[in-house]
């Protein structure tokens, strides 16, 4: 029997980094097939730096949830299943996690809810998810990571089945980062590395991660890219990559997230980029995409239609937020992305009426200097 491939979009409350109960009760309830989980986003409530273990607990406590409730393996699981976890909930941001199921709808169940031609059904939500192979400390940061990137985020296109990159609308990557034991294993091997400063690797990671991105949808081209190219061009980038650190892993795990026709649902997403912290107009020409509009009825009546929003944050280096001087930089207390994520949380709370809002600081490639990208999913 031949079937169509559905998405489904969860947005789940939690009350810590380990706190699984929200997921295991929507799989209780039947809400949510656990062995249909390809991915699942959160928002911890750490630092979002080095030292943030919140993420490491809340990939080991989902994997074990998801295991338990899917009848998987750990080790399938963790093949299978991409956990993206972004720490930092500064300002009113709440931690949340967002569970991204894919569904082989039989096709003679899902042509019961499409028009009368299937030409005539409006593109659905397709998801696509791939894994590079386990990176070695030297090659973070540089070429190596931009090219095994590029060539994972074509496969989770083929994967999707999306054929032209104008289709995709979004790309979470997680990557590595640098510890100062990773540091000595590279040294003991005779081997340099992008930098011996554990949080400018995150940078230097990301960066790479999103022009791996931005290669494989055709945004820049190949000559543009070497290892003097990261973190250095910022005129190189993605404006729908969205790119997060971390210590838990040594891979980078990939989403791609856009339409397709070949896909059954409800689900829709756009995207936009945003040219600084302040830019509402961008939000505004993503929800135009989608049929919707900024206002009271968005945070009121329609709310209940938004699924997710997904943004990057950064502080302007300029030091300037549309000629007016900002600090975010010379705060020797509080590093400048958790400002950004508080600030650009807030712009957005205020248009969604929402707090649970993926937003990630660290914009690397991602978008132009002080903005970055945003992208919403919601019911149509």
């Amino acid at each position: 029997m031949h079937s169509i491939r559905q998405a489904f979009v969860h947005r789940l409350s939690a009350a810590s980094p380990s706190d699984v109960s929200a997921l295991t009760e929507v799989v209780n309830q039947g809400l949510i097939q656990a062995d249909a989980i390809v991915a699942i986003l959160g928002k911890t409530e750490g630092n979002g730096c080095v030292n943030d273990f919140t993420r490491g607990l809340a990939t080991l406590a989902l994997k074990a949830a998801v295991s338990g409730l899917s009848g998987l393996s750990l080790e399938q699981v963790s093949t299978r299943v991409a956990f993206v976890m972004s720490g930092g909930t500064e300002g009113g941001l709440s931690p949340h996690w967002l569970v991204f199921e894919v569904r082989e709808i039989a096709e003679s169940l899902a042509l019961k809810n499409m028009p009368a031609t299937r030409s005539e059904a409006p593109p659905a939500l397709a998801i696509g998810v791939a894994m590079t192979a386990e990176f070695k400390p030297e090659e973070i940061g540089r070429s190596a990571q931009i090219m095994a990137t590029a060539d994972a985020v074509r496969k989770a296109m083929l994967e999707a089945g999306i054929t032209d990159p104008k289709d995709v609308h979004y790309v979470q990557v997680k990557c590595p980062l640098l510890t100062r034991q990773r540091i000595e294993s590279a040294q003991a091997r005779g081997e340099t590395l992008v930098t011996q400063d554990t949080y400018l690797s995150m940078g230097f990671s990301r960066g790479a991660s999103a022009l791996g991105v931005a290669l494989a949808l055709g945004e820049i081209k190949p000559d543009q890219v070497s290892d003097a190219s990261v973190c250095i061009d910022s005129s190189l980038y993605s404006g729908r990559a969205s790119t997060s650190s971390g210590i838990e892993l040594m891979q980078n795990q990939i989403m791609v997230l856009g339409n397709s026709a070949a896909w059954q649902g409800d689900l829709q997403i756009a995207h936009a980029v945003m040219s600084d912290a302040l830019d509402v107009d961008a939000v505004s020409d993503a929800l135009a995409s989608l049929g919707l509009q900024p206002g009271r009825d968005l945070r009121d009546r329609e709310r209940n239609t938004i699924c997710a929003v997904l943004a990057k944050a950064e502080a302007a280096k300029c030091g300037l937020i549309r000629g007016r001087r900002h600090t975010m930089l010379d705060d020797s207390d509080i590093h400048s992305s958790r400002h950004a994520r508080a600030l650009v949380g807030g712009v957005l709370a205020g248009v969604f009426g929402e707090t649970q809002l993926f937003v990630s600081g660290g914009a690397e490639h991602q978008g132009p200097d002080g903005g970055g990208p945003i992208a919403v999913i919601a019911r149509f």
